[in-house]
């Protein structure tokens, strides 16, 4: 099973990275290939939140489904996400560092019928992806409050 393990570091309470991160809304403002997300059961962001999105890769929008299994404001957050074919289960926490906020993440990635015979390069993918999406979370909430970008 493919895994994906990182961080980063944002100049940012861990407040405001764990509040924008939790409510997966904000996604599609720094994750370029989210095309829309919704919240689709009532009442604030919390453990049991589901969300509904579409996704554009590799030239085409694709449903995804993302729940919060696991939510420990303003620490920790259990996530499960399911996409064309793919399982991705994983925890994402959030700690105070010298710059502000540090954000790790560690997914197990579950790769259905096809896609098992790939899982090295799944991996590599979600590495890759996963420290885009990030990154450009970190300069969104970096300029918007005028903090240096470095890290």
């Amino acid at each position: 099973m493919p895994r994906v393990r990182g961080s980063i570091d944002i100049a940012r309470p861990v407040e405001a990275v764990f509040d924008t991160v939790a409510d997966q809304t904000n996604e599609p403002a720094y994750n370029r290939a989210m095309v829309r997300c919704e919240k689709v059961v009532p009442g604030p962001v919390g453990e049991g939140s589901r969300f509904r999105a579409l996704m554009r890769t590799a030239g085409r929008e694709v449903p995804m489904t993302c729940e919060l299994v696991d939510y420990a404001r303003p620490h920790h957050l259990g996530v499960l996400t399911c996409v064309d074919g793919t399982m991705i289960d994983g925890t994402m926490d959030f700690v105070p560092s010298p710059v502000g906020t540090r954000m790790s993440w560690d997914w197990d990635v579950r790769t259905l019928g096809w896609l098992r015979l790939i899982g090295p390069l799944v991996a590599w993918l979600g590495r890759r992806q996963e420290r885009r999406i990030w990154g450009a979370l970190k300069q969104r909430l970096e300029l918007r409050e005028g903090s240096p970008t470095g890290s």
